[in-house]
């Protein structure tokens, strides 16, 4: 595989220029200084570039090995790039000083997320579950349980998973199975966990010291459904009341799944209460665990849309070391017609600027998310913030389900232009797509976010969030209008947040039906949100195509604003209509679906 260099260029692009260090700007970062931000995205880049990446192709043919003790051997450096990440204090870079993170911007420790999963997606999943960890205990955890748990996730000597899924509860969790038996009094204020959770990433390991697990499940006394769940922390370990470490709690791996792809990520199933009981903690209040377990999904679902960003990058600079150094065929006789590089192919160079333009996009997408969710974190304003956590909801379930589509499809352009060269394991590029094809699936596959998206988050405000959105891709559009050279991008942009207007105002339309709204929404969820992500990533693109143009008219003669206008020019014209083609879908409506029968398929 391709050595990995992380794009610092396009990182300083994207928060110098695109969102002018817009977070620098809150009272929470305004001592952290530009510099000081490029200097840890370049430490960052070393690591990953030099620790991490080498690792890649090591751990997919590996893989994870379960012993008959139910303990877990990772793939062989794993253990070590991991500690070099945890004593670089990278685990706690996001996280607050008042919880002993760094205390830096979301949108940088987004970046840097991107880094690790593009270095080695398989490792790169450990972290992330744990930041989701970090984020629940923090906002739903009492202090009792902050204080014994919570600083030794933040310093990374600890990592945590997430435990929702079981046999017959996927997506429907309101089926979850898993009891919690609140114990004597007398023995503690804690519960005894049974029950058994599946595709549990990360659930064993031996790269640090614990692992914390929160899980979901009812007391026996529950009522069904959603409102009968609980969320609890359940340590692989117990931990002793001055910090250390005391026996092995009643957990254990039942066995770890053969997967498709992240073959160096132990996905598991684990046996809870197999004996006495498996001790837990209560997070937050009975009955309320989903709404809390949502607050570490929503920040796992963001960094999965920033998973499929890193394997698109990894893809693009795989596929294009590949076909700048690949001899085969000639060029045509317009370019000299000798022999060359298939860099030199138009289809070829189709393929890969249509891999940077959208690998682009998706970044400076999923980077603006992130610096609107340091805006509703810490404004002053408290309209402020509500604005932009408003943003945030809208946002998240485009960046994780158009990020990792994408992501998917880009990683098999890459193999295209390996030729057979990207059918075989020999080059690296067939690993990217396989590890990119779960992203669309896990943490709520992306039919859930395109449902969350055209149902509950256009419902809840009648799409007023979104509809502030495309104000400002709008205000682009027509600043590429009114520049001579641009014009045709902004009439493209124009076309697009006409399209979405249309369509959004179609799906609130048809799912106000009492009788078959909800009908209309499942069929048209995914086509809107798919419509959703072309013309927002195109609005990034609008956006660096000003600010690339500014910079050549000024004078600058740096081939990065060249080739960003080649990427706006193709992200605009070329990708962007096969997007817009949605609003047709959505026009045609459901019937074909409503009156299928599906055994007659």
């Amino acid at each position: 595989m391709t050595p990995y260099a992380a794009p610092l260029r396009d990182f300083r692009f994207v928060l110098d220029e695109l969102l002018e260090h817009s977070s620098l700007k809150l009272p929470a970062f305004e001592e952290s200084g530009s510099e000081l931000l490029e200097a840890v995205l370049e430490e960052a880049g070393r690591l990953t570039a030099e620790v991490w990446a080498p690792l890649n192709s090591r751990g997919d043919q590996q893989g994870c090995t379960r012993r008959q003790d139910g303990s877990i051997s990772v793939p062989d450096g794993f253990a070590d790039a991991y500690q070099a990440y945890a004593d670089g204090g990278w685990n706690g870079i996001g996280v607050p000083e008042a919880l002993g993170g760094q205390g830096l911007p979301e949108v940088v420790a987004s970046a840097v997320q991107e880094m690790l999963h593009a270095s080695n997606m398989a490792l790169g999943l450990c972290p992330m579950l744990t930041a989701g960890a970090i984020e629940a205990l923090a906002h739903h955890g009492s202090d009792t349980l902050k204080s014994r748990y919570l600083a030794p996730l933040v310093e990374g000597r600890w990592t945590g998973t997430m435990n929702l899924t079981e046999s017959s509860a996927g997506s429907d969790l309101s089926k979850v199975r898993t009891r919690a038996v609140p114990c004597d009094p007398a023995e503690g204020d804690f519960y005894r966990i049974s029950g058994q959770k599946i595709f549990i990433t990360w659930g064993d390991h031996e790269c640090a010291e614990n692992i914390l697990h929160l899980v979901l499940a009812r007391r026996p006394d529950a009522p069904e459904g959603n409102k009968g769940i609980s969320l609890f922390i359940v340590p692989k370990f117990l931990v002793n009341d001055d910090g250390s470490l005391g026996k092995r709690n009643d957990v254990v791996c039942a066995s770890i799944e053969h997967k498709m792809g992240i073959h160096g990520s132990p996905t598991c199933t684990l046996s809870f209460g197999e004996n006495e009981g498996a001790i837990g903690y209560l997070v937050g209040e009975q009955g309320r665990g989903l709404n809390h377990m949502f607050t570490m999904m929503n920040e796992a679902r963001h960094k999965v849309g920033i998973q499929g960003v890193g394997v698109a990058e990894r893809a693009c600079q795989q596929a294009l070391a590949y076909a700048m150094d690949r001899t085969q065929g000639r060029n045509s006789k317009a370019r000299g017609g000798q022999e060359c590089a298939i860099a030199e192919h138009l289809d070829v160079r189709r393929m890969l600027l249509s891999m940077r333009a959208r690998t682009d996009a998706l970044r400076a997408l999923a980077l603006t998310c992130a610096a609107q969710m340091d805006i509703a974190r810490h404004a002053e304003s408290a309209d402020t913030r509500k604005v932009a956590q408003a943003r945030v909801d809208v946002l998240i379930p485009v960046v994780k389900g158009f990020s990792t589509d994408q992501a998917v499809d880009i990683a098999s352009l890459g193999v295209q232009v390996h030729g057979g060269m990207g059918y075989i394991e020999e080059t690296g590029a067939a690993q990217l797509l396989r590890d990119a094809r779960i992203a669309p699936i896990y943490e709520g596959t992306n039919g859930i976010q395109a449902l969350d998206l055209a149902g509950r988050k256009l419902s809840q405000d009648g799409g007023a969030a979104l509809s502030s959105l495309l104000d400002e891709v709008e205000s682009t559009a027509a600043a590429l209008s009114h520049h001579a050279s641009l014009a045709s991008l902004g009439k493209s942009l124009s076309g697009g947040a006409t399209d979405l207007r249309a369509a959004m105002d179609s799906v609130l339309t048809q799912s106000r039906d009492p009788e078959t709204g909800s009908d209309a929404v499942q069929a048209l969820a995914s086509p809107f949100l798919s419509l959703t992500g072309h013309v927002l990533c195109a609005w990034q693109m609008g956006q660096a195509a000003l600010k690339a143009q500014a910079e050549l008219e000024a004078g600058s003669e740096d081939d990065f604003y060249r080739t960003k206008l080649a990427s706006a020019e193709f992200a605009l014209h070329h990708w962007l209509p096969l997007g817009r083609a949605q609003r047709t879908v959505i026009d045609a409506g459901a019937q074909c679906l409503l009156t299928l029968n599906p055994a007659a398929l």
